[in-house]
């Protein structure tokens, strides 16, 4: 146990005011030898994402009551990705993930906690929840919101993206307003996270490879009565870890790290995934680089048809085994590591034990080893005189790997939008959108709107796009992002003028910008930092501490 119940147990008269105040919070005579388990709860009504967390909460904070704990909820923030979207809000998404963590860290240090259990929804309440879990290392465990079921329309499933990319749509004149209008109205049916393999649902499935939640609940709907059932058995595993001493930094080992991103692989999931698990492995202490996601890649096909590529979504990949079966799978064929353990007490191996060796053929949404929707990963990191130190790329759906056209370079998003939506942007184009990574945005926005017009624009498997900035896990088309050295700390980005030749070739791996290297350090001589966007407030001190998305982009290295 930590030091809070040893404090107001053992220290004669120093105990009574701390008893006094937990009394205040419902403890009595009896309750005070009880482990003391915090309850991150991110519940809000900003965003559907975090909509229905107040009843897992209570749901939790009964079963803990049950197993012998005493509950102490605490709320944690969120912002809404899907709302903020294409404004200049989208820069604080990206730092709230920083502001989670800390809270997180803050709220359970600060009051002694013996246990934590987080209950999150949206893209940052995880992957910042996950950070405070590692940094503190008491016993921990995940609980995902759900995932929102999708709306219908004319026929066909909806998720967020499709209003983004309708809007492209109808830029290019091949919708009308009636049309918008009801897919908007269609697309978020109700509570719960963003329907496809986007950022949400790949950071929930990696957290259950990485044996930080239960089997089973990172692809259960929002709304479903498994979804509370599995929060309640959450909090009791929890209370058996307490007692048993078992840290997530046991957890989240380096085989843990790579069993996350095999299973991130093989759902063609976010390119979020690479910048969070960066930082949750450095809050571990767990070496982890790009090159370990390049290195993955070629072992790992990516299984699941779903969305935003493909065909289906979260809810029919649960119905269809969920991620037990995809991690069967990888087990069986020596990716996955079976001896790595879970906050259950159970290796991986023993979690799958009843797993089928295949998926059942009735459904489509899993493919079989022998017959993957790609041969290989879906990620994989480019490098170049653009991006020395690396950059992302998600390549699923993706005709053509390879494009080399005239630079179209935009200095913010929104410029980029109006271009595409003015229908000034062609084919073979590639877009350069700069000045929006960690330090420049800052908070490295992500680009779901000019991408998604693209899309809607009929350009996506002819034009390409470059940036600094990120994208959402909603993204396809042949784009690259986290390009490292951004441009606002002088990489090669910067320097790129319109109408130079720029190369993109996922194949082989490289992103390059066509300009004699002596050009390109004349260009270098005479660039000078834009002045800082933001002076004052949350914003100007992320730029100062934020570190390279080559790294994670977190705010505590070297400090």
């Amino acid at each position: 146990m930590t030091d809070l119940r040893s404090r107001t147990i053992t220290q004669g008269v120093q105990r009574s005011p701390n008893r006094a105040m937990l009394r205040a919070v419902g403890f009595g005579d009896g309750d005070f030898d009880k482990p003391i388990v915090g309850i991150a709860n991110a519940y809000s009504t900003i965003t559907p994402c975090n909509l229905g967390l107040d009843i897992l909460t209570k749901r939790a904070e009964a079963a803990l009551k049950a197993a012998g704990a005493m509950p102490q909820t605490f709320g944690t923030i969120t912002v809404s990705d899907g709302i903020s979207m294409g404004t200049e809000g989208m820069k604080y998404s990206l730092v709230s993930r920083e502001v989670i963590a800390d809270s997180i860290e803050t709220a359970c240090s600060a009051q002694s906690m013996d246990g934590l259990l987080a209950v999150g929804g949206c893209d940052k309440n995880m992957p910042g929840a996950m950070i405070a879990i590692a940094r503190m290392n008491i016993p921990a465990l995940f609980v995902y919101g759900g995932t929102i079921k999708p709306g219908h329309y004319a026929g066909r499933d909806l998720t967020v993206v499709s209003v983004f990319e309708a809007v492209g749509e109808f830029s290019a004149k091949k919708i009308d307003a009636a049309e918008l209008l009801e897919v908007e109205r269609r697309a978020c049916p109700g509570a719960g996270s963003c329907g496809g393999m986007f950022t949400a649902n790949t950071m929930s499935s990696a957290f259950e490879a990485m044996g930080m939640s239960l089997p089973y609940s990172s692809t259960m709907a929002a709304e479903d009565d498994e979804k509370a059932s599995s929060a309640a058995r959450s909090a009791q595993v929890l209370v058996e870890a307490i007692r048993a001493d078992r840290r997530p930094r046991q957890i989240l080992t380096r085989q843990a790290f790579e069993n996350g991103i095999a299973v991130a692989l093989a759902i063609g999931g976010s390119t979020n995934a690479v910048l969070h698990l960066l930082a949750i492995a450095h809050a571990a202490g767990v070496p982890l680089t790009l090159d370990d996601f390049e290195a993955m890649r070629p072992r790992v096909p990516v299984l699941c048809d779903l969305k935003p590529s493909g065909r289906f979504v979260a809810t029919e990949l649960h119905r269809a085994g969920g991620i037990p079966q995809v991690m069967k799978m990888l087990l069986l064929h020596g990716v996955l590591h079976g001896d790595a353990r879970s906050m259950t007490g159970q290796t991986l191996a023993e979690v799958l034990q009843d797993v089928p060796a295949e998926p059942r053929a009735d459904q489509e949404v899993i493919h079989p080893w022998d017959r993957p929707v790609y041969a290989q990963g879906h990620l994989t990191i480019l490098r170049g005189n653009l991006a020395t130190e690396g950059a992302v790329a998600k390549i699923s759906g993706v005709k053509k790997l390879r494009v080399s056209g005239p630079a179209r370079v935009f200095d913010s998003e929104e410029a980029c939008l109006d271009a595409v939506l003015a229908g000034r942007i062609k084919a073979g184009d590639v877009i350069v959108i700069r000045y929006e990574g960690p330090k420049g945005g800052p908070g490295m926005r992500e680009m779901l709107s000019p991408t998604s017009a693209i899309v809607g624009a009929g350009l996506g498997d002819s034009v390409g796009l470059i940036t600094d900035g990120r994208f959402s896990g909603g993204t396809y088309g042949l784009v690259v992002g986290h390009v490292a050295p951004e441009a606002a700390v002088g990489g090669t980005l910067a320097l790129v003028e319109e109408g130079d030749s720029i190369t993109i070739d996922a194949e082989h791996r490289l992103l390059q910008l066509e300009v004699a290297d002596v050009e390109i350090a004349r260009r270098a001589a005479r660039w000078r930092p834009p002045a800082p966007r933001y002076t004052t407030g949350v914003l100007a001190k992320y730029a100062k501490l934020v570190s390279s998305a080559s790294l994670g982009a977190v705010t505590d290295l070297g400090l």
